[in-house]
């Protein structure tokens, strides 16, 4: 094979990094991989070989002095050479013997073998068969691949993804990698392993199951040459909430009129699974506001003990006016029924203020004290304020009319379950965001089997780096101990600075896409190299910087357009129809 290039005399090789003159007729460019042997000054030790990635090109004129020189050079009027040098950054070394190359030492491309080893392709191995999870396509047109046992928790969990929104293609990058996850066949037990994927934005997740008419063929090669189908995903669930509007349950979807079930919690659900702390998102603004919900909790939690529901039943309690509303005769039943969230508010609130009514509102009776855990009344009125808000924004989810029927990804026969969230409010997001992990978490460490990837984005709202919030406990609960369940997260958002520190460190696979500039000098991106820092600022859609633990480099790639509809137009529909027909005239 011929040398790109040689190891340069005029700069100072390391054992860390060294310069490569490269050979004229000969091109290195940025994130090529490169690899140089030299003798050992031991001779029994043989022969020692650096492997490295470049991370600089560099090119001038010798034997100018002035900047208008190159003019002169240009006419040929005044004699220089072209010197073009590359950086490389070392990835590993065989033996590992800490010494500089030698100036002089041929330097050539690693292709195949020379490849895999530079990038520790070899070493991706377990339990006797490869762990080599396809992610993208390198510069060189090589498949890239991630260490399956640092994403689906064996030696590390849970994948980190940062850049702008709408250009740094978060999303679509979070998808393919469930996509390979579940495709690829490297994954043994991926037909036990279910993924629950937030659409936060849009209806843009409502077609993980319908062919992309737009996909190109070069993507298709892609797909090809990652050894994937260039199809949509096989076994997705959609699920959406209620429309806030009276009359039958229907899921407040515009985009896929079929298909989609809607999802929602009863009063005893809401009650018996302590679901009343994820409907407060600023615990911390108020020291004693979290004991005081705990409290409530755990109170309502006791009086849905027995109870079936969808109506939640009290004995100490009468609504008047919303019975005469509802036409009951109250004052002939011995248990009154709580049918709607608005009424459960109502009798929170009597039982930590006691009744309504009197002369001034500093005379009203105190409430029940096994309820108010002796919280001053300040607290109680917040807390009660609080509640009261949140009745708009979670009436719909959380009914007394009809059985519950929220998302349960474990329990769905499909691989993969799509929750919609988009035409929530952030307080609505907040809560079902937050009791679908609860659910999960705890099924998990009760030791359900099989693994869940959580796909999230807008970490920064859920997880935020000062605030507190029971749903940023979750998170960090999945983050520190997920991996070990069995309970990975893909979480994304566009500025990791503003994310909880230990939900970031926790994340094996760090991905980058596009970067603002002010965002890439934060300490949360000091793990990529300066110069892979300043292209973060410029990478084009489709382009991500990998970093994952067994490289001491991240690895810019591409990866392919989805092959699934990212939104109604895209939808293959004569595909569609064509395997209908295949599988009516194969008997299937």
């Amino acid at each position: 094979m011929k040398p790109c290039g040689m190891v340069l005399g005029s700069r100072e090789a390391g054992a860390l990094d060294f310069w490569v003159a490269v050979e004229e007729g000969q091109y290195l460019r940025l994130d090529d991989l490169v690899y140089v042997e030299f003798q050992h000054p031991d001779p029994q030790k043989g022969q020692v070989r650096y492997y490295g990635m470049v991370d600089q090109v560099l090119k001038l004129y010798e034997g100018s002095q002035f900047d208008t020189d190159v003019f002169l050079a240009n006419r040929q009027l005044l004699p220089v050479s072209l010197s073009y040098a590359a950086h490389v950054k070392v990835t590993r070394l065989d033996p590992e013997e800490y010494l500089p190359p030698d100036p002089g030492c041929p330097v050539f491309v690693a292709r195949e073998q020379h490849l895999e080893a530079a990038l520790y392709y070899d070493k991706m191995t377990g339990e006797g068969h490869s762990t080599r999870l396809p992610a993208g396509i390198l510069k060189n047109g090589e498949v890239a691949y991630i260490n399956l046992e640092f994403l689906n928790g064996r030696k590390g969990g849970h994948v980190n993804i940062s850049g702008i929104s709408g250009v740094a293609t978060k999303t679509s990058y979070a998808t393919f990698l469930l996509y390979s996850l579940f495709e690829s066949g490297v994954m043994k037990d991926s037909l036990n392993a279910k993924a629950l994927v937030f659409n936060v934005k849009g209806e843009d997740l409502f077609f993980l199951d319908k062919p992309n008419k737009g996909l190109k063929e070069e993507d298709r090669q892609m797909y090809h040459t990652l050894g994937l189908p260039a199809g949509p995903f096989r076994s997705v669930a959609f699920r959406a909430p209620p429309k806030p509007t009276p009359g039958d349950i229907v899921p407040d979807v515009e985009s896929r009129k079929a298909g989609v079930l809607p999802f929602y919690w009863d009063l005893v659900q809401f009650c018996r699974e302590g679901l009343l702390p994820y409907l407060f998102t600023d615990r911390g603004s108020m020291t004693n506001l979290g004991f005081l919900i705990d409290q409530v909790t755990e109170r309502l939690r006791k009086l849905a003990e027995g109870q079936r529901g969808p109506q939640l039943y009290v004995s100490d309690w009468s609504d008047q006016d919303g019975m005469i509303e509802a036409g009951i005769e109250w004052d002939k039943l011995d248990k009154v029924p709580i049918r709607s969230f608005a009424q459960l508010v109502r009798y929170v609130e009597f039982k930590l203020l006691g009744p309504e009514g009197g002369e001034e509102e500093e005379k009203r009776p105190k409430g029940d004290p096994r309820w108010t855990a002796r919280q001053a009344t300040g607290t109680l009125e917040a807390f009660v304020r609080r509640l009261r808000a949140s009745v708009h924004n979670v009436d719909f989810l959380i009914r007394g009319d009809k059985k519950g029927n929220p998302p349960d990804p474990l329990a769905a026969q499909e691989q993969v379950s799509v929750v919609g969230i988009n035409t929530l409010s952030a307080q609505a997001q907040m809560f079902v965001v937050g009791s679908i992990l609860r659910e999960v978490f705890e099924k998990k460490s009760a030791g359900r089997p099989g693994a869940v990837f959580i796909v999230l984005d807008e970490l920064n709202k859920y997880a935020p780096r000062e605030d507190e919030s029971p749903i940023k406990d979750i998170l960090l609960d999945i983050a520190e101990r997920g991996r070990s369940l069995g309970v990975i997260l893909i979480g994304a958002q566009q500025t990791a600075s503003e994310v909880e520190r230990r939900v970031v460190g926790n994340a094996a696979i760090r991905v980058v896409g596009r970067l603002d500039a002010a965002e890439a000098e934060r300490p949360e991106y000091r793990f990529m190299p300066a110069s892979f820092r300043d292209r973060a600022v410029i990478l084009p859609q489709g382009t991500m910087i990998v970093q994952q633990p067994e490289l001491p480099v991240p690895l810019p790639l591409n990866f392919p357009y989805p092959a699934w509809a990212t939104k109604a137009s895209e939808q293959d529909l004569g595909a569609e129809i064509s395997t209908e027909v295949l599988e009516r005239d194969l008997g299937l």
